[in-house]
């Protein structure tokens, strides 16, 4: 296992995440593994030399942070050896899912913020939470209050490095902006869906990254399961994938099925899966500071974490590339055009 700096950072992290989406019960179709399977699949991903570690307060209402807060116990971690990432801003009841009551429960207003992290401590059993972040966008809350609010938590102890999550590129630059004018902690990170069938990211929000400093966390690396290689273009669609019963990320599927081909070509040829070599793709892209994973079964995280023995040559990152080059849009196309030669 590799490491890396969290942006600018002093913080080392390793190169895979794993994510805990899937720990609970209670999270769509996604929530399935029990405490003895999140025990497992953390003791195996420390094994490996995995110190990071992704879930969000939203994810099964707390009960995957409740899981891993447990497994990471059972796994006897040192809590300085371990990286613990959580999130902020989604709906933590029923009722404020449907907007019908509990209507504080949910956003980026101070009294939320403050709230839930009270709350993902005591579920995760530590005293303070590595990477904090904001889960969305809050059109309802200003801007200033919410970073106000992370920034009090960093000072008080509660949290020592401040990301956000899905944000638009002038979003985050604006806060980043905001944050330095008043003396506040920054982001450091931004989570955000990135893969070789889902590339948005590079249009704005990983040049932005790059030249601010921020590290860049992948979520959904295999675009919902689609880059495994048991989606086909002949039709082959497993009934017990996820991503058979939950269709998401969304993807264009001609061009998701051209990438899906062009990766079994490079797995046959270096001896690897589909999976691996488009975790791999991912990571070698310019930027990208930790990919994180997930899995629903232990064979999954077994094989995924392999993917950190594969090199690809520039070669084959170059051809998985084509099957997916996004448009470069204006003004894009107007800067490099000004600035060919320079």
């Amino acid at each position: 296992m590799k490491y890396r700096r969290l942006g600018d950072t002093g913080l080392k992290v390793s190169e895979i995440c794993l994510g805990a989406m899937t720990f609970g019960s209670r999270f769509f179709n996604i929530g399935v593994v029990d405490q003895q399977g999140a025990n497992q699949m953390v003791a195996r991903a420390i094994e490996a030399g995995v110190n990071f570690f992704d879930t969000a307060d939203v994810y099964s209402y707390g009960e995957s942070e409740e899981l891993l807060g447990q497994a990471l116990r059972q796994a006897g971690a040192r809590r300085d050896a371990v990286v613990i990432a959580t999130k902020v801003r989604s709906p933590m009841s029923e009722a404020a899912m449907q907007g019908s009551g509990d209507v504080n429960n949910v956003g980026l207003s101070r009294q939320h913020i403050m709230t839930a992290c009270e709350a993902s401590l005591r579920r995760l059993q530590v005293d303070y939470i590595d990477l904090y972040q904001v889960h969305g966008w809050d059109v309802a809350t200003p801007m200033e209050e919410t970073l106000r609010a992370l920034d009090d938590l960093v000072r008080q102890g509660k949290v020592l490095y401040l990301g956000c999550s899905n944000w638009s590129a002038r979003h985050l630059a604006k806060a980043l902006y905001m944050a330095s004018g008043n003396g506040w902690h920054r982001f450091v990170s931004l989570q955000a869906y990135y893969s070789l069938v889902g590339r948005d990211l590079e249009h704005e929000l990983l040049p932005l990254c790059r030249e601010e400093g921020l590290a860049v966390l992948p979520w959904s690396p295999l675009s919902g399961g689609f880059l495994t290689g048991k989606f086909r273009r002949d039709g082959t669609k497993p009934e017990d994938a996820r991503r058979s019963k939950f269709d998401f990320p969304p993807i264009d599927q001609e061009r998701g099925y051209n990438a899906v081909e062009a990766l079994d070509q490079v797995a046959r040829e270096i001896g690897a899966t589909i999976a691996q070599v488009a975790l791999a793709w991912v990571l070698a892209q310019p930027g990208i500071t930790s990919v994180i994973i997930g899995a629903n079964k232990m064979s999954q995280l077994t094989e995924n974490l392999k993917m950190t023995a594969i090199k690809l040559t520039d070669e084959q990152i170059k051809k998985l590339s084509a099957t997916t080059a996004p448009p470069t849009l204006y003004p894009q196309w107007m800067m490099e055009r000004q600035n060919a030669g320079r």
